[in-house]
């Protein structure tokens, strides 16, 4: 099967910093992805290696069969990859349902629309006309993952997605990406929150200083949390 998303040997800089060393990773179609690992590590670097933000050295990136040399936002895009990104980025100005038919703008059909992603998240169907950015921290995380899924896509990259939020609405969110798995979207997590990834995550790979130190399956129990939560305090 071919992959959805590979990543050979990357090495990838802002400006003459080193961020990734030789990093590689891959995710196939249905996968659920976890890429874990402290603060400071690189993950975020990865996600913007991809969008082309951060500068790609040596390496070969691959959505699906199509070596990107030159990443750009559109090109994953094109290619049926989307980011929730970490901080959210909702649009000023635009209200909950003027985000979402933002996240439609490439035109993919599929099963997710407006009316299915408030099935998804009835709280938005109730705020639809209130400015994105008025929303509770949970909720705009909530309109950025509807967001996303409005692109209709085979892979979600979701950057820190429970960072800054409440207990239950990291329950909440666990759910809903099981929910969204379990149609066939591939899932790459990069989370600090191991309580979610083992949840959510059948896979792992662990970073340190910039490259994949480890790898695994994930086991949803007691001794897998705290075998995760030891490799992110490498």
């Amino acid at each position: 099967m071919t992959a959805l998303l590979k990543v050979d040997r990357i090495n990838a800089f802002y400006g003459a910093a080193h961020i990734l060393h030789n990093l590689s990773l891959e995710v196939r179609a249905g996968e659920r992805v976890a890429l874990i690992g402290r603060n400071g590590v690189g993950k975020t670097t990865v996600v913007n290696t991809l969008l082309g933000l951060a500068r790609l050295g040596e390496g070969q990136i691959r959505f699906r069969d199509s070596e990107i040399r030159k990443p750009r936002p559109y090109l994953a895009a094109q290619h049926s990859i989307v980011v929730v990104p970490q901080g959210r980025r909702i649009i000023a100005n635009l209200t909950v349902e003027e985000n979402l038919v933002l996240g439609a703008a490439t035109g993919r059909k599929g099963p997710w629309t407006v009316p299915e992603i408030y099935k998804l998240f009835p709280i938005l169907q109730e705020r639809a006309h209130t400015p994105g950015t008025a929303l509770s921290g949970g909720q705009q995380q909530m309109l950025a993952v509807g967001r996303a899924l409005m692109a209709n896509p085979s892979l979600i990259l979701l950057d820190e997605p429970t960072e800054g939020l409440a207990p239950v609405i990291v329950d909440q969110l666990a759910t809903i990406f099981n929910r969204v798995a379990d149609q066939g979207t591939a899932l790459l997590l990069i989370e600090q929150n191991m309580s979610l990834v083992v949840r959510v995550a059948h896979r792992y790979l662990a970073m340190a200083k910039g490259a994949v130190v480890a790898s695994g399956e994930v086991n949803n129990s007691r001794d897998g949390l705290k075998d995760l939560e030891a490799h992110i305090m490498v």
